[in-house]
């Protein structure tokens, strides 16, 4: 299968990437490498003669229509999207333009191509998106994110995933187009942009800083490794039902104190503080961000029973993987907190 991957240069999509091309299929990676995208995350990938890049932005439906035409991919997986909710307090309209913009552009390019292409019935659009545009959940374990829940996003990132998501059901509904959706819990793991909860963490605690929690740190979120994530996500583009959507969680669902704590357990352990003490000395409680959702849990139930998929990773694992992969990796990690914004505190409300 050739697979034309947007966003391949940016954490989730240089996973699916990596692993798509590990298992034979030819990859086109479409990425405008903004600032958190990084082309050293598909390396080893760009040495295989199965990869190609294409360096495009999913607004320009020019640029699309030459890579279609190039190209001539059997499937699209959509991962290109701006997701730090921080950034998206402080700055919604990149957020609009690239995720619901962008994604009509793709939806667009795709329809003229797989229309000119005689309408193959083996073509697949497949659209990632996020949990969050299912709004908060209760405390109540019971109560999980399904592909039935109402959507109620509560950030200006949450709600153009919620509006890319429709515009994707729209093309199936009005054109025929032949897609396929997903939304995901909290994603973590190697090559995760320093700006995100996890690796801030990682290394504020090797740099003696303060580690940032907002609010009292009872927000409990889904935590999925990015490689089983991945795996979830070829899975579906390949064996999916049209016009179906599935979650993909992680089955971890962790407070963000309870992660903070363990990451610094972890971190005890690998890299102890030169003066004997814990990491854990180094939390701080700061002003939460405006709309802090309370909690998001997925029911996997339906790629569990229809696709047989499940996470092969627990959230310990996990950490403990991702925690060896920064202190192994610390040139990569240095050269992207230079960065514009990386290490600022950002979407603060004012």
């Amino acid at each position: 299968m050739k697979i034309l991957v947007t966003g391949g240069a940016g954490f989730i999509g240089s996973a699916v990437v990596r692993l798509a091309v590990a298992r034979g299929h030819q990859v086109v990676n479409l990425d405008a490498l903004t600032y958190a995208a990084c082309l050293a995350n598909v390396a080893g990938a760009a040495q295989s003669p199965l990869y190609a890049f294409e360096q495009a932005d999913i607004r320009d439906r020019a640029a699309l229509d030459r890579v279609f035409e190039t190209h001539q991919p059997d499937a699209v997986m959509h991962l290109a999207a701006e997701s730090h909710v921080d950034r998206s307090i402080d700055g919604p309209g990149d957020f609009v333009e690239t995720n619901i913009t962008g994604t009509y552009q793709m939806l667009e390019a795709a329809r003229k191509y797989w229309t000119a292409a005689g309408k193959p019935e083996g073509f697949r659009f497949h659209h990632i998106s996020t949990d969050e545009v299912y709004g908060s959940l209760p405390a109540d374990p019971a109560v999980m994110f399904t592909e039935d829940t109402s959507y109620d996003p509560r950030s200006p990132y949450s709600a153009s995933k919620a509006a890319s998501d429709h515009l994707v059901r729209a093309w199936a509904e009005t054109y025929g187009l032949p897609v396929v959706l997903t939304n995901c819990s909290n994603n973590y793991g190697p090559y995760h942009f320093p700006e995100k909860l996890i690796p801030v963490v990682i290394l504020n605690a090797l740099a003696g800083k303060e580690l940032p929690i907002y609010g009292d740190g009872s927000n409990v979120r889904d935590w999925l490794y990015v490689e089983d994530h991945a795996d979830a996500l070829l899975l579906v583009v390949q064996k999916g039902a049209l016009g179906r959507s599935y979650n993909i969680g992680g089955e971890n669902e962790r407070s963000n104190l309870e992660l903070v704590q363990t990451l610094c357990a972890i971190l005890d352990g690998k890299r102890p503080r030169a003066d004997g003490k814990s990491y854990k000395d180094q939390i701080t409680f700061v002003t939460d961000r405006p709309g802090h959702d309370a909690r998001y849990a997925i029911d996997p139930s339906r790629i569990r029973d229809e696709l047989g998929w499940r996470p092969s990773v627990t959230v310990e694992e996990g950490l403990e993987r991702t925690v060896q992969w920064y202190l192994d990796n610390e040139p990569w990690w240095r050269a992207l907190q230079n960065r514009d914004g990386v290490g600022q505190r950002l979407g603060t409300g004012k």
